[in-house]
């Protein structure tokens, strides 16, 4: 799912969609982002293949769609509420592994424009960020 996340992000959000998520790169007031769209349209392949998952017995689809859904929560309690603090619970980050996923995710958000970016992932991030300097 990571791969999947990684390329949607950099070949989708920052190309043709990046109408709904410039408003992530851009210092804002409000609590809902155009962003959050993509939350809905994630979640849309997951339900779907729960779904069919179990329509058809409990197939391969039931855990693709768990799969999903897991990322998603993931991804929500990581970037969301640990990473930009957007529901108020202000704690500072001391696990080296989140250290190193906000590092990569702040040097992705020093861009500000679409063609721009470096570290396009959420969950796995390179090396070099787990790095104390």
């Amino acid at each position: 799912m990571e791969f999947v996340a990684w390329f949607a992000h950099k070949y989708v959000m920052h190309t043709f969609a990046w109408y709904f998520h410039e408003d992530h790169h851009q210092p804002h007031d409000g609590f809902f982002q155009k962003n959050d769209l993509f939350a809905l349209i994630f979640a849309i392949p997951s339900w779907l293949n729960m779904m069919f998952g179990i329509m058809a017995g409990c197939d391969f689809r039931l855990y693709i769609g768990i799969g999903i859904l897991l990322y998603g929560v993931a991804y929500v309690f990581t970037h969301e509420v640990i990473i930009h603090n957007r529901w108020g619970m202000k704690r500072k980050i001391k696990h080296w592994y989140l250290q190193g996923l906000a590092r990569a995710h702040f040097a992705h958000h020093k861009h500000k424009e679409k063609e721009d970016g470096e570290c396009f992932g959420m969950l796995v991030v390179p090396l070099k960020y787990f790095r104390k300097n």
